[in-house]
């Protein structure tokens, strides 16, 4: 078929085209949060490989358990990515040692609270506790969130390291990176960041960050109201007392 690379003997790579470890983590990557099912045609073209690679691979993936069929005959991800996931320590430890005291505050706010880690130039939500009829937001455990536009993101990026924030300087108006700037500077000088967004609802953050025994930046903690319904400051000490519990509870020894 034309465009499809040469098969592979067995046991042998490709001459050409990408790696078959490669081609196999672009058929898990075309799933997304507006793609968790995806017919055969779909995912290929999704993933970038022709459609028999797609066929082949998508086999595999099922019987490993990567990859699962709902009842449309769609592909899905298949659960024992979730028991691998679930192992990884940067959110696993952190998840175990944060749990309570995420409970407690949103025991007391009533809100919505969230746990991330920054991966590369990104927010990863890793916990989120929510009350019934609270304000909707976009975000999921597993999902991934901007840093300049969240309070958890704000936080981990007040750690970032500088190459990091010169590469987002670098993508902002100079009247915009201005403003990161100061936004930043007032986060570490504060050691919290109060963040208000429009969409998808008014909402308002606040956030503090959770630092390991080293002192390191590892984590943010926040509470999301509904912007208007209460003084966000109102949060301010609880949601500090939060991150500082869960630090020591990492092996932070003083503030």
């Amino acid at each position: 078929m034309d465009g499809e690379p040469p098969v592979a003997r067995r046991g042998k790579r490709p001459k050409s085209g990408a790696p078959v470890v490669d081609r196999a983590l672009s058929l898990l990557a075309a799933f997304d949060e507006e793609h968790r099912a995806l017919g055969l045609a779909d995912l290929s073209r999704r993933a970038g490989v022709p459609r028999s690679t797609a066929v082949r691979l998508a086999a595999r993936l099922r019987e490993w358990g990567a990859l699962e069929r709902d009842e449309r005959g769609r592909y899905v991800v298949g659960l024992r990515l979730f028991e691998i996931a679930s192992l990884a320590p940067r959110s696993h430890g952190l998840r175990e040692v944060a749990l309570p005291y995420l409970e407690d505050l949103h025991e007391v706010t009533r809100q919505h609270v969230l746990l991330a880690v920054r991966d590369g130039a990104e927010a990863l939500l890793v916990e989120r506790l929510s009350t019934r009829g609270a304000v909707e937001i976009a975000y999921r455990v597993g999902g991934r969130l901007p840093l300049h536009d969240t309070g958890v993101g704000i936080v981990l990026l007040s750690g970032a390291p500088p190459e990091l924030l010169e590469e987002r300087f670098a993508e902002l108006s100079a009247a915009e990176g201005v403003k990161l700037r100061r936004r930043l500077a007032d986060t570490r000088r504060q050691g919290m960041a109060i963040f208000d967004r429009r969409k998808p609802a008014p909402v308002s953050s606040v956030a503090a960050p959770i630092h390991d025994h080293t002192g390191t930046l590892v984590a943010a903690v926040s509470v999301v109201v509904p912007a208007g319904a209460a003084r966000p400051r109102a949060y301010e000490q609880v949601v500090r007392a939060t991150a500082l519990a869960i630090s020591r509870g990492m092996g932070l020894r003083r503030p």
